[in-house]
């Protein structure tokens, strides 16, 4: 199970900090140009908070476990991250964009397993 979490967490962390990254440091027009469709929807200050919290939510699943403690803040960025991927599944499926959904759901599961997993109580 531990090595399971470790790896899950480890792929986690890196998909939200790379996403993350990219989102909030390109305009709305190349995120959109890159396939991120979704983003016609939403205003560009939007994009910018969804992809810092992405971002930050992503170091902060990494980071506890590397540090070897701080357990409650990896709780609390899963449930982030498990909270941006429930609105992005329903973005894509309003959308009828329904891969997109499909691999939200992957990112979902991965984080609703590790705030599972790494529960303070």
């Amino acid at each position: 199970m531990a090595i399971a979490l470790w790896i899950v967490q480890g792929l986690l962390g890196l998909i939200f900090v790379i996403t993350g990254s990219f989102k909030f440091f390109q305009s709305k027009e190349k995120v959109i140009a890159s396939g991120g469709t979704w983003a016609e929807d939403f205003n560009p200050v939007v994009i910018k908070m969804i992809a810092a919290t992405e971002l930050v939510s992503g170091l902060a699943v990494i980071v506890p476990r590397l540090l070897g403690h701080g357990h409650r803040l990896t709780f609390i960025a899963a449930a982030v991250i498990a909270m941006i991927m429930m609105g992005a599944i329903f973005t894509h499926l309003r959308r009828k964009e329904f891969m997109h959904a499909g691999i939200n759901t992957v990112f979902l599961l991965m984080a609703l397993f590790v705030a599972y997993a790494s529960k303070p109580f």
